[in-house]
């Protein structure tokens, strides 16, 4: 007879996996052990290995989940249909408001994104495109003098996800900018640039 599964199924399983995801981002997903996850669960090896098989398909459903979560939001964003401005202005607070709330899944993506299996990794780095395809089009609603060439539209994308995507370095989001307001801010700047962009209030 199948073991039933208990009511905190969903719930035990996302604490495992926000768990790894401070762990392997603090320490390393090589160095960190299956022992050291059961440690930081209050748990034991065995009842790990009860929602997840290894350690390997824990890394896989962190970095999976962390970029399908981005691509699901980016997508209902560009549904909404909203005028070129405000849609961009959407699309950066969304990025980084998931950021925000998901450094440590940041910081796994990018230190062992090249650890997960060939087929997966295929299927991330296509939805890291749509991803991309997804700022680069914000752009272009907004490319009145034509700056985004076929040869540069996915740089200028590329240059405002990394100022976003890299804030998982040094961004506090308990301090005194929200990640809406930085958002905000960064467009401003991205658009209007330094010298001409608003000052905040």
């Amino acid at each position: 007879m199948a073991r039933t599964q208990s009511q905190l199924y969903p719930e035990i399983r996302e604490k495992i996996l926000r768990t790894a995801g401070k762990l392997f981002a603090e320490k390393g997903f090589a160095t960190a052990t299956i022992l050291d996850l059961a440690k930081a669960c209050d748990s034991s090896r065995g009842a790990l290995y009860h929602y997840f098989g290894s350690k390997e398909e824990i890394l896989a459903e962190i970095i999976e989940s962390h970029v399908a979560e981005m691509l699901g939001q980016l997508e209902a964003i560009e549904s909404r249909r909203l005028e070129p401005e405000a849609h961009l202005s959407e699309v950066a607070r969304c990025i980084m408001r998931l950021n925000a709330v998901n450094a440590h899944e940041q910081v796994v993506l990018l230190n062992d994104f090249n650890l997960l299996e060939p087929d997966l990794r295929r299927k991330i780095a296509g939805d890291q495109r749509k991803i991309v395809a997804i700022v680069r089009n914000a752009l272009s609603r907004l490319d009145d003098s034509r700056r985004l060439a076929i040869s540069s539209d996915s740089t200028y994308a590329m240059m405002l996800l990394g100022i976003l995507n890299y804030t998982f370095a040094w961004y506090d989001r308990d301090g005194p900018i929200s990640p809406e307001s930085f958002a905000d801010r960064t467009v401003d700047i991205f658009l209007n640039g330094f010298r001409s962009a608003q000052r905040p209030d």
